[in-house]
């Protein structure tokens, strides 16, 4: 019988022996998490990426900041540290061990620090004594080569911009500028500064749009060919700008009124009709605009149909109004019968249309002599200057 129990004593002890030897091949890695302000971080998604095999685990901060990990694998894991979807700090290269558990802190404040510290190493070149320490050959040849690239792209961006900030002076001092001739001189340096800006990087969509606004301001300050050569100049410009940014309503509406000062009205009209179709809060502008280059180029009876469509995209747009009821007002005729002066339906409602919007607008004496033309009433009103204004 003694036999027997010390048999099962030591059968127990080699079972127990055993267990502890499978327990002794698993580890565990823990730590603490605290937020920017140095406070306890709770729900913090902590990542484990075994890297010497494939291996991954994750675990979150309870609400005292404290993340555990029991029963890994021994091997070396990749750790991150995650909030809100965001890797905000990480640690490579942990080595898990028996007995002890691994211990790996996130600190964000710091995380903050360092990567503030390495971005501004990263731009100058000089590396911090301590993150240096921590570095392997290899990352600190890859940090010095990013530097180097950085420092690059810093003196190529500090060109850049002085380049285009001597534009944008130059281009000031031409529209301030009263003598044309001088104006003219003035632009030409903006336009110098400009292109160089374009040379050193040809993807600045703002380099091309001041491009084509300082040679639009040129040809409004000349005249014959160098007008025309000018705005074609402003025209190409603007078009670079359109391939790298292709809907831009504003541009198109710009380019139409250059066309239109050519008095290339299919051209024009195609542009404004462009900026209307990208950009519906710009349609009523566009439309107006068409209705102007073909009054310009002696088309008034085509451009009537632009400014009531202007009218129609903004019912409030008092000098669409005016011209629409102006060019109707043109085209009354004669009764060969009666003698009587007809105009079209909508002369009478456009015109009173821009003066109850206008009252006192430029063009209310000439709206209203012509609608007392027509034999229509005309109710006055009278504007009080707020200053005369009964309190």
């Amino acid at each position: 019988m003694f036999a027997q129990l010390r048999s099962s004593f030591i059968l127990s002890g080699l079972l127990l022996a055993g267990a502890g030897g499978a327990w002794a091949q698993t580890t565990t890695i823990e730590g603490d998490v605290k937020d920017a302000s140095g406070q306890p971080l709770k729900g913090a998604l902590i990542v484990l990426d075994r890297t010497d095999i494939k291996g991954h685990y994750q675990v979150k901060s309870d609400k005292k900041g404290h993340w555990l990990y029991t029963g890994l694998p021994f091997g070396t894991f990749d750790i991150t540290c995650q909030v809100d979807g965001q890797t905000v700090d990480s640690v490579k290269g942990v080595k898990s061990k028996y007995g002890d558990s691994t211990t790996i802190d996130f600190d964000l404040r710091k995380a903050q620090q360092q990567k503030a510290g390495m971005q501004a190493a990263a731009a100058t070149g000089d590396l911090p004594a301590d993150a240096a320490r921590g570095m392997t050959k290899e990352q600190k040849e890859a940090f010095e080569a990013t530097a180097k690239k950085n420092a690059e792209v810093m003196k190529k961006n500090k060109a850049l911009n002085d380049a285009f900030n001597a534009g944008q002076d130059a281009k000031k001092a031409g529209d301030a500028e009263p003598d044309k001739a001088q104006k003219v001189v003035k632009y030409q340096t903006a336009i110098d500064s400009y292109n160089k800006a374009g040379e050193l990087d040809a993807s600045q969509v703002a380099v091309w749009d001041a491009l084509g606004e300082t040679y639009s301001a040129m040809g409004d300050a000349q005249t014959g060919d160098d007008r025309n050569k000018s705005y074609e100049q402003a025209i190409v410009n603007y078009n670079k700008g359109l391939a790298l940014k292709p809907t831009d309503a504003g541009v198109y509406n710009q380019i139409g009124n250059l066309y239109g000062k050519e008095k290339k009205i299919p051209e024009a009209t195609e542009a404004l009709s462009k900026a209307a179709q990208l950009d519906p809060a710009m349609a009523p502008k566009a439309y107006f605009n068409m209705g102007a280059n073909l009054v310009n180029s002696g088309q008034p009876e085509k451009a009537t149909d632009f400014f009531k469509k202007a009218t129609d995209a903004d019912p409030n747009y008092s000098e669409a109004w005016y011209q629409y009821g102006s060019l109707l007002m043109m085209q009354g005729k004669v009764d060969p019968k009666t003698g009587a002066q007809n105009y079209p339906p909508d002369t009478a409602p456009a015109l009173k249309k821009y003066l109850e919007l206008q009252p006192s607008g430029p063009h209310a004496a000439e709206a209203s002599a012509m609608l007392q033309a027509m034999g229509e009433k005309v109710e006055t009103k009278v504007v009080v200057p707020s200053s005369k204004k009964k309190n």
